[in-house]
């Protein structure tokens, strides 16, 4: 049960609360308002917490409130709220400003005026009125990619009296975080349990405010260890999820993030097939690990049938014996010949083609061939060979970043 910052400040009857610093981390969420009456807040805050800070308990000099700040950022608040103009606080010091500025900590004036009994009730209400609406959203979604639902009908009924627009085509985006095991035999079940249950939820803080950002974007709630979102399906999605890989990395620490991406659904009645689709292309990337960090369903092709395969050694032997030579490191036009590969293979062998669609002369691509067959040992005109070296490539592109010459 959470909300954003921006979601609080936007709040009727909060409109008088201003932003001093850290506007950049609005997106934080605060899981219950806390009032500071000591004179530190180390020992009574766990994370997740908005401040209050009145100055009526305890005298509140720009020294106190600097303190404040470095045990608000050390346990991870999720702002803090000072209020001014009564006879405690009369303004908030301009060095409190600039240090939650550099901390990145949201620091928000309220007047004294503005009583707290309203300001906490206005908070606690949206709360819960916003978990019992988000369980209702999980809910039905949750009905529709699992297919336990009593009536479809009375499902998207519900989907629109809670704004939520299922009947749209969308892609199911399934992640997931890998190295759980290691994480708990690293560091013992305590501490391991802590860490596990702190990434988990700031990655899921990070994708709730992902898809506040993206029109069309929702996060869904499943048993077990997967993440699943709800795309629209625009043209710039595979930038977009590339982008949004990254971004996620630098939550994950100590664990892996894989991601796999289902074929468009038309509307709600196909989110089930959907999610089995991105479950499909989750535990490819799992297995072949990506450069961009996902698996497209609608891409796969055989490598479906290489994720079967338990040993990914296998594959990596497959691959070197096919391409060896050609993708080894150090060659002085790296990837020339296996550009020039990729385009004989897209040709069926034919030389005079694959000349054209690289734009190289005939007696150069005739070069290349040679090449190409002397490092390999293989025949271009050999259609097995031809096969192999197609899965070769289409798994070496998945697990590595390349750039075309």
């Amino acid at each position: 049960m959470s909300l954003a910052l921006d979601e609080i400040l936007h709040l009727p009857g909060l409109h008088e609360m201003r932003v001093l610093a850290g506007a950049r981390n609005l997106q934080r969420r605060v899981r219950w308002p806390y009032v500071a009456e000591n004179e530190g807040i180390a020992e009574w805050v766990m994370g997740g917490e908005l401040v209050f800070v009145t100055g009526i308990n305890h005298p509140r000099g720009e020294a106190n409130l600097l303190s404040l700040l470095e045990d608000g950022d050390a346990v991870g608040i999720a702002g803090m709220v000072i209020l001014t103009g009564g006879s405690f606080i009369q303004s908030v010091p301009a060095s409190v400003i600039a240090r939650a500025e550099q901390l990145g900590l949201p620091l928000i004036e309220q007047p004294y005026a503005l009583k707290m009994v309203v300001v906490t009730h206005l908070i606690g209400t949206a709360l819960v009125q916003m978990s019992q609406v988000r369980r209702s959203r999980h809910d039905i979604i949750g009905q529709l990619l699992t297919g336990d639902y009593p009536s479809l009908a009375i499902a998207r009924q519900r989907a629109t009296h809670l704004q939520l627009a299922l009947d749209e085509p969308r892609r199911l985006l399934a992640l997931r975080l890998a190295g759980v095991d290691g994480l708990f035999e690293r560091h013992g079940l305590a501490h391991g349990e802590r860490t596990w249950q702190a990434t988990r939820q700031a990655l899921e803080d990070q994708l709730e405010a992902w898809c506040r950002q993206r029109p069309g974007s929702v996060t869904a709630q499943l048993p077990g260890d997967l993440f699943v979102l709800l795309l629209a399906d625009t043209h710039d999605l595979p930038e977009t999820l590339a982008a949004l890989y990254r971004q996620l990395q630098a939550t994950t620490g100590e664990l892996s993030l894989h991601m796999g991406l289902s074929s468009v659904a038309d509307d709600c009645a196909h989110y089930r097939q959907a999610l089995n689709e991105a479950r499909q292309a989750l535990d490819v990337a799992q297995h072949l690990r990506p450069a961009n960090g996902y698996c497209n369903f609608s891409e796969l092709g055989v490598l479906r049938l290489l994720q079967g395969i338990v040993d990914r050694s296998l594959i990596d032997d497959f691959v070197s014996r096919t391409l060896g030579p050609l993708i080894a490191p150090g060659r002085k036009q790296a990837n020339a010949l296996v550009h020039t590969l990729d385009a004989l293979l897209m040709e069926n062998g034919n030389g005079l083609k694959a000349a054209q669609r690289l734009g190289l002369h005939r007696n150069t691509i005739n070069q290349r061939i040679q090449r190409i067959e002397h490092l390999s040992g293989q025949s271009i005109d050999d259609p097995l060979f031809r096969m192999n070296a197609s899965v070769a490539m289409l798994v070496w592109r998945m697990s590595e970043a390349h750039g075309k010459e």
